[in-house]
């Protein structure tokens, strides 16, 4: 597959395949005992926060999954707006559907253009829960609407987005044993 571009910006891939799933406890396991190092690295290709990364790994072990997810939506909800940038500015365009057509993509690029022009750092929105066909168009009328909000308002949707984003990718991390 070779990834479409954005003029300027990012590749967009297709959306990873989504599966209800639920991690193994080997990789559970794995996550609490693996090497701090590895374990920070992880957790940064899920979210880009040092802050974020540090705090869900010095308090490994975690007894289940879910106590690993609630921690990490802790750990999101206390991060300062410093974090929140450092955060951001790792993050890209939404992944979209493979075979999106380039008149979206060219709405697309100019909407978040008019986005990061108003509020300083990329659009983030997790799309974990919707179905492939429903991206691009979720995609475009929230970027639109939220083109409407104050700066205040939209740090906390990013922050809310953000959260989500971590949550998503740490589950996928563990489903795929990455440790």
């Amino acid at each position: 597959m070779t990834p479409t571009h954005l003029p300027g910006r990012v590749a967009i891939r297709s959306l990873p395949e989504q599966t209800r799933t639920p991690p193994s406890p080997n990789a559970l396991e794995s996550f609490n005992t693996a090497p701090a190092d590895e374990v920070r690295r992880a957790l940064l290709a899920c979210l880009n926060s040092p802050r974020w990364a540090d705090r869900i790994a010095s308090h490994r072990p975690y007894p289940d999954v879910d106590s690993l997810l609630a921690a990490s939506d802790e750990a999101a909800y206390d991060l300062a707006p410093g974090d929140l940038a450092e955060a951001l500015a790792a993050e890209t365009l939404p992944v979209l559907p493979e075979g999106t057509y380039g008149a979206a993509h060219t709405a697309l690029n100019a909407a978040n253009a008019a986005y990061e022009a108003k509020f300083g750092h990329a659009f983030v929105i997790c799309l974990d829960d919707l179905a492939p066909a429903e991206a691009l168009d979720h995609v475009l009328h929230a970027i639109r609407s939220r083109l409407a909000n104050d700066p205040d308002d939209e740090r906390v949707l990013t922050a809310e987005e953000l959260r989500r984003l971590a949550r998503g990718r740490l589950v996928r991390h563990l489903r795929g044993a990455g440790l």
